[in-house]
């Protein structure tokens, strides 16, 4: 049967709003049909079964989550320092908690993923290649730090999004904004730069 791309994103976009709100046991395919505003039955024409719907939820939330082209090129811009690194991920911070539905599913796919081994194997695919696309954004920006310390603040500021976004009154924005550049400030201590931030002369 053809089906309509347009129709499958809207269905998938739907099961991601319904991991948020109802978790993975209220992923039905009548929830999908109810959300996305489409007949009874019409999630059922589009993904085999409940496996292929989150497996497909999975892959939709990274292609949402990625920055666009621009955003992207103005991460490689400006002075190679701890200051702009950190700048840099509070904006991260900031976009992805922007999609909160999207990462409160991510949070939801991740614990399925625990006993599913398909969608397991996307999501480590998934996760690897956001890992190894932040270490060579950063370096090839010419940002202070190596691989090892651009996945130390990745796995920080991953869970600093975590804690937005489930308890947000336990670091409000102001104090998640301070303890971003604190965390950078320090990680990449002594990492070429100068305690004022600058790059170290060479």
């Amino acid at each position: 049967m053809r089906q309509n791309l347009a129709r499958r994103a809207a269905l998938v976009d739907g099961a991601i709003e319904v991991l948020a709100r109802d978790g993975a046991r209220g992923l039905t395919f009548r929830a999908v049909d109810t959300e996305a505003a489409v007949p009874n039955g019409t999630a059922s024409n589009y993904f085999a079964n409940r496996d292929d719907l989150l497996n497909q939820a999975g892959a939709r939330i990274y292609e949402r989550m990625r920055p666009d082209d621009a955003a992207i090129a103005a991460m490689a811009d400006g002075p190679g320092t701890r200051e702009r690194t950190a700048e840099l991920v509070r904006e991260v911070v900031e976009r992805v908690t922007t999609f909160r539905t999207g990462y409160l599913a991510l949070l939801e796919l991740r614990l399925e993923a625990t006993r599913r081994p398909a969608l397991r194997a996307l999501l480590t695919e998934r996760v690897r290649d956001d890992v190894a696309a932040n270490v060579e954004g950063h370096i090839a920006a010419g940002l202070p730090g190596d691989p090892d310390a651009v996945k130390m603040i990745y796995l920080a500021a991953n869970w600093l999004v975590v804690e937005r976004l489930t308890l947000p009154e336990v670091f409000p924005g102001e104090e998640a904004g301070e303890l971003i550049t604190e965390l950078v400030h320090r990680v990449l201590s002594g990492a070429g730069a100068d305690p004022s931030g600058e790059p170290a002369a060479g």
